[in-house]
């Protein structure tokens, strides 16, 4: 199981909408960014994409891809039972291949969020007590 983590969108038009995002440290760029399938991308009204688009070519294990780069797009937080963290503003990156939310090492980063086991799905906010340990959301397929 990998680390998963509930988010709340918000788009610039104003929309928002809440879903699983998985934590991927090997998604790494320079500013925070989150990877959204289109499907996503049309409930948050960033598709068919605005003016400003940019088409980016990106490296990934099965080569290189090219997908819709949208900056400084969405207002990002972390919900979880007992907190709310955020929001950061991030790029958001339109994919038409990809079906779930991808959180990069940038936007993880700046929300917080600490790794405890990759593999058991466990997590903690940077700043939560030393015991605390958080569960891995379930995926959401878009």
């Amino acid at each position: 199981m990998a680390v998963r983590v509930r988010l709340r969108l918000r788009s610039k038009s104003g929309v928002t909408v809440d879903t699983s995002a998985l934590v991927n440290t090997g998604f790494e760029t320079e500013k925070p960014q989150l990877l959204i399938p289109i499907r996503l991308a049309r409930e948050l009204g960033l598709w068919p994409p605005p003016p400003e688009v940019e088409l980016v070519e990106l490296g990934t294990a099965g080569g290189p891809i090219r997908n819709y780069l949208i900056r400084d797009s969405l207002e990002v937080q972390v919900v979880t039972k007992d907190r709310i963290v955020g929001p950061v503003t991030c790029d958001a990156i339109l994919s038409h291949i990809e079906s779930e939310v991808l959180i990069n090492d940038k936007l993880g980063e700046e929300l917080g969020i600490m790794i405890i086991g990759m593999g058991s799905g466990k997590w903690k906010f940077i700043d939560d007590p030393t015991d605390t340990v958080r569960y891995s959301e379930k995926p959401q397929y878009w």
